[in-house]
C-alpha cells in the first residue's frame, strides 16, 4: 500500500473515532487536552531512537503520527485547515529553506546549511518582533535555554569564547554563595537559574547539546545506582541499610565494572 493511501486510511479512521458513532473519549478531546500526550509521545520516540531498535522506533513514530492526525481532525471539524494544507505547508517550507538544494545558492558544510536554515526561518517568523519569538515555552528548560541563547548569539549578543563563559560561570557561582549566605530563598533560586543558563551557554560554545548531555548523565547515574542496589540486594540489604562510605565504594565499583565492559554509562 502506498504511503498516501495508508495515511488516508488513518485519517478516515480518526474521523470515524471522532464521529457521533465513534469513541466518547476521542470525541471529548481538544487540542489543549492533547498537549500532554503529544509531549509524551515525542519523548518516547526520542528514547526509542536512543535505544536504536528499529521496531520500537517504528512503533513510536506511529504513536506520534496518531497525535498529529488527531489534532488535524479537530482542526478539520472546526474549519481551520486539513491534512493537505499541513503537508503542502511543510513541503513548501522545506523548499524555501533549502536554497542550496533547489536554487543556485551553495553551502560548504552541514553547519553552514543549518545557519542558512535559521536565517531564513528568522526572516520569515520575525516581522517586527523579537528574534526570540517562536521558541516554544513548552520546550524542556535546557533545550529552550539553548535555543534562546543561540538566537541571541546569531544576532551578535554572545561571548567570544568558552573561556569567557567559564569566567561568567565562576561569577555566578560566587553570587550563589552570597545568596546562600543571606538565606534568601528567592535569591538562591534566581542565582541557581543564572548558573544553569551559564552552563547551557558553555555547552553551546563547546558544541554540546545541553539537553542530550544531561539526559546522558541521568542515564549514567541510573545505571550505576541500579548496580549499587543490585549489589546490596544480593546481600539481602537495601540502600537504606548502608552507610555513605559503603555506598561510595559500591558506586566506584559500578564505574569500574562498566568501564571494563566498554560501557561508560
Amino acid at each position: 500500500m502506498a504511503a498516501g493511501d495508508a495515511l488516508q486510511r488513518l485519517l478516515d479512521l480518526m474521523a470515524r473515532l471522532r464521529s457521533p458513532e465513534g469513541c466518547p473519549w476521542d470525541r471529548e478531546q481538544t487540542m489543549s487536552s492533547l498537549r500532554p500526550f503529544i509531549l509524551e509521545e515525542a519523548y518516547e520516540l526520542v528514547e526509542a531512537i536512543g535505544g536504536g531498535e528499529a521496531e520500537s522506533i517504528r512503533e513510536e513514530l506511529g504513536d506520534l503520527l496518531l497525535e498529529v492526525v488527531f489534532v488535524n481532525q479537530i482542526a478539520v471539524e472546526a474549519g481551520l485547515f486539513d491534512m493537505e494544507e499541513v503537508i503542502r505547508g511543510i513541503h513548501d517550507k522545506l523548499v524555501r529553506r533549502h536554497p542550496h538544494v533547489f536554487e543556485s545558492e551553495r553551502v560548504s558544510s552541514a553547519g553552514k546549511a543549518l545557519e542558512r536554515w535559521e536565517e531564513i526561518k528568522e526572516r520569515e517568523k520575525n516581522k517586527g518582533g523579537s528574534i526570540l519569538d517562536g521558541v516554544p515555552r513548552s520546550l524542556a528548560a535546557l533545550a529552550r535555554a539553548q535555543k534562546i541563547s543561540s538566537r541571541a548569539a546569531r544576532a551578535g549578543f554572545d561571548w567570544t569564547s568558552a573561556q569567557e563563559v567559564k569566567a561568567k560561570l565562576e561569577e555566578e557561582l560566587r553570587e550563589l554563595e552570597g545568596a546562600v549566605a543571606s538565606k534568601n530563598a528567592e535569591a538562591v533560586e534566581e542565582e541557581m537559574g543564572d548558573i544553569l543558563f551559564a552552563l547551557v551557554n558553555l555547552a553551546r560554545h563547546l558544541e554540546v547539546d545541553a539537553e542530550v548531555a544531561l539526559s546522558g548523565a541521568i542515564e549514567k547515574f541510573g545505571n550505576r545506582f541500579r548496580h549499587l542496589e543490585s549489589a546490596l540486594q544480593a546481600q539481602g540489604r537495601s540502600v537504606n541499610d548502608a552507610g555513605m562510605q559503603e555506598l561510595d565504594k559500591l558506586w566506584e565499583d559500578a564505574k569500574t565494572q562498566r568501564k571494563k565492559t566498554g560501557n561508560q554509562r
